[in-house]
């Protein structure tokens, strides 16, 4: 038998001890039960995160000065342009007095509109979305109108795009009037919404006279 002595004993106990410590405090965390990494991980995850909510901008106003001074400069061009197209191909007396109409005070709330802007020293801003949709709405109805033969039917296209045109860009103007808190382009925008009101009105009791 090979005799060992006391000392020898004791650190191989030892030993055995800190091995058997060292695999129970691996399982444990293995396990789930404790996890100190993933923990503090956590933790830096969850305070960066209330940081950034802390600090983060918020959205900026859908509609400003410079926004709604572009879109009102562009739907005011927009019905100049169709009403000379309507005082040349309208065949209906009372259509062709409505395009007259339209170029007149469309001219008007133009010019207004120019006046706010030296006003308040904004630049007109075209590139907002809603706006550069006027655009290109504006540009299609202009050339299905140019294309389009004279006639009644050119007539009652003409008024179905006021009504419709009119309906959408009071939408707009009442939207912008929500998001605005300037009491100069408050008023600008009364009038303005007061005029293209008036402007639907007289355009769907046309239309409702041609769809007869």
């Amino acid at each position: 038998m090979i005799r060992t002595t006391r000392p020898v004993i004791a650190g191989l106990l030892c030993a055995a001890a800190l091995a058997a410590c060292k695999k129970n405090n691996n399982e444990y965390s293995s396990n789930g039960n404790v996890d100190t990494t993933a923990a503090a991980a956590a933790k830096r995850t969850d305070t960066t995160t209330a940081a950034n909510a802390a600090t983060a901008t918020p959205a900026p106003s859908k509609w400003t000065s410079p926004t709604i001074i572009g879109y009102a400069w562009t739907a005011n061009d927009g019905e100049i342009a169709l009403g000379k197209l309507a005082e040349k191909k309208a065949t209906n007396a009372e259509v062709k007095a409505f395009a007259r109409q339209m170029v007149t005070d469309h001219m008007a709330m133009l010019t207004a509109t120019k006046k706010l802007a030296t006003q308040l020293k904004a630049t007109p801003d075209t590139t907002f979305g809603d706006t550069q949709d006027l655009v290109g709405h504006a540009r299609d109805e202009t050339k299905d109108l140019t294309d389009k033969a004279k006639g009644a039917d050119w007539d009652k296209d003409y008024m179905d795009k006021m009504v419709s045109d009119h309906q959408a860009v009071l939408g707009k103007l009442q939207d912008a009037a929500k998001d605005n808190t300037d009491p100069d382009v408050t008023k600008a925008l009364s009038d303005a919404t007061a005029k293209v009101q008036a402007h639907l009105t007289k355009a769907q009791a046309i239309q409702a006279k041609l769809n007869k």
